[in-house]
C-alpha cells in the first residue's frame, strides 16, 4: 500500500472508481463477445477477453504516465497537436474504407497491433484542453470577437465539421461540450450566443445541402433520420429493432438478473459488447447492477467536481471539466440510449465497452484530471514541511 501511495498520485477515490469499473468490465466483454464469435464468425471468446484485457492495461499505463506530466505542459502540447489531429481527421475520412460492416470514415488501422484508433476521440481530449487553453491565457483580457473567431472557433469548426459527415452524434456532443466550458470559461455571452446561431444555421446548411446531393455523403443523413423517427415510434420493425432488444433484455433483467454470462439477448442484440453492453450487464445483473453502475458514475461526476473545486489555477480547473465532464456525458448519453430515454448515438459506455481507442482516451483524460489534482497536492507539501517529514517516518 505504501508503495502504490508513493508512486500514485492525485484523487484516490478516481483511481479506484477507474479500477473498479475496468475490471467490472472483464464480465460483460466476455458474455457479449459471444455474439462476434457464434453470430458473426470473428475470432474466439478467450481471444477477445484477452485483447480487452490487454487495452485495460495498456489504458492504466496511459493514464500513470499522464499522470506523472505536469498539468500545466498540456497547454503548449494542446496548441502543437491540433493541427496534426486535424490531419489525421482529414485522412481518416478520406480512406472510404469498411471495418467489419461499419463506416471506416472513423477509424484509422493500425496493422502491427491489429486494432482501429478512432481519431474523433483524441481529437476531443485535444481540443477541450486547447480551448481550456485560450480561456485561461485571456481570463484577464478584453476578448476581441474577430480575433477570437480567428484562433478559438476556427479551429474548433475545423475539428467538428471533419467529423461531422461521418459521426454526428460525437461530433454534435464534442460542440455541446465546448460551448458548456467556453460559458464556464467566461467567454463574453453576446459572442457566445453568436456562435451558437452561427453553429445552427451551418448544421441546417449541412443536412440540406446533404439531402440535396446524396452521393456526397452515402446514407449518413438517412441514418440519422431514421434514428430520431425510430425514436419517436415513427420507424419501422427494422429500424427499431436495436432498441426494441435493448429494452427486452432490461425487461427480462428483472431486480437481480439472470447471472453473469446467462444473457439471452447478447446473440440478438447489435454491438452488444459497445453501444448496447449497458442492456446485456441490466440482463445479467438486473435493475442492481444498472443502478450500481449509475451511482459509480456519478460518484465519478462528483470526484471530479471535487477537483475542480480544490484545484488553484484556473487553467487546471478548466482543463478538469474540459476532459472529465465528457465522460460522464458519453456515459449518460450510452445508458440514456440502452433505456430508450435518447435515440440510438453509437456512444459507448466509458472504461466498460470493448475497443481500443474509447478506452485509452478515457484513461488519457483522467490522466489529464488527475495531474491537475497531483500537482496541487504537490504545491501542498511544499508549503507544509511536516508533510514532507511525515513521509519519512
Amino acid at each position: 500500500m505504501r508503495f502504490i501511495t508513493k508512486h500514485i498520485h492525485g484523487d484516490r477515490a478516481i483511481w479506484a472508481i477507474a479500477a473498479l469499473l475496468s475490471v467490472f468490465s472483464f464480465l460483460p466483454v466476455y458474455s457479449a463477445s459471444s455474439n462476434l464469435v457464434y453470430v458473426l464468425g470473428i475470432g474466439s471468446v478467450t481471444g477477445h477477453l484477452i485483447k480487452h484485457v490487454a487495452i485495460v492495461l495498456i489504458g492504466m499505463s496511459i493514464m500513470y504516465a499522464v499522470h506523472r506530466i505536469p498539468f500545466k505542459y498540456f497547454s503548449g502540447l494542446s496548441v502543437i497537436t491540433l493541427p496534426i489531429v486535424w490531419l489525421l481527421l482529414i485522412y481518416t475520412a478520406l480512406q472510404g474504407n469498411l471495418i467489419e460492416g461499419a463506416n471506416a470514415s472513423r477509424w484509422i488501422k493500425i496493422p502491427i497491433l491489429g486494432l482501429s484508433f478512432q481519431t474523433s476521440t483524441l481529437a476531443s481530449v485535444v481540443l477541450m484542453v486547447y480551448v481550456a487553453r485560450y480561456l485561461s491565457v485571456n481570463k484577464e483580457k478584453n476578448i476581441n470577437f474577430w480575433r477570437s473567431l480567428l484562433v478559438l472557433w476556427l479551429p474548433v469548426m475545423l475539428v467538428i465539421a471533419t467529423i461531422l459527415p461521418a459521426n454526428l452524434s460525437t461530433a454534435v456532443l464534442i460542440g455541446v461540450l465546448v460551448f458548456v466550458l467556453v460559458f464556464i470559461g467566461g467567454y463574453p455571452k453576446k459572442y457566445l450566443l453568436l456562435m451558437l446561431v452561427t453553429a445552427a444555421l451551418f448544421l441546417s446548411l449541412f443536412i440540406m445541402t446533404a439531402k440535396a446531393y446524396p452521393d456526397a455523403f452515402p446514407n449518413r443523413v438517412d441514418t440519422w433520420i431514421s434514428r430520431i423517427d425510430s425514436f419517436t415510434g415513427k420507424g419501422d420493425a427494422n429500424t427499431n429493432y436495436q432498441v426494441e432488444r435493448a429494452k427486452i433484455a432490461i425487461a427480462t433483467g428483472g431486480v437481480v438478473g439472470k447471472g453473469a454470462g446467462k444473457s439471452v439477448m447478447k446473440n440478438l442484440l447489435p454491438q452488444s459488447t459497445s453501444d448496447f453492453i449497458y442492456a446485456i450487464i441490466t440482463e445479467e445483473y438486473g435493475s442492481v447492477g444498472g443502478l450500481s453502475l449509475l451511482f459509480l458514475y456519478l460518484l465519478l461526476l462528483f470526484r471530479i467536481f471535487m477537483c475542480v473545486y480544490k484545484a488553484n489555477d484556473f487553467f487546471g480547473q478548466l482543463l478538469i471539466i474540459g476532459v472529465g465532464l465528457p465522460i460522464i456525458i458519453q456515459s449518460l448519453v450510452n445508458m440514456g440510449v440502452a433505456v430508450s430515454v435518447l435515440p440510438v448515438t453509437g456512444q459507448p459506455l466509458p472504461l466498460i465497452s470493448s475497443g481500443g481507442t474509447s478506452i485509452w482516451m478515457t484513461f488519457l483524460a483522467l490522466g489529464i484530471v488527475q495531474s491537475v489534482t497531483a500537482g496541487r497536492m504537490a504545491e501542498k507539501d511544499e508549503k507544509n514541511p511536516l508533510a514532507i517529514l511525515s513521509e519519512t517516518v
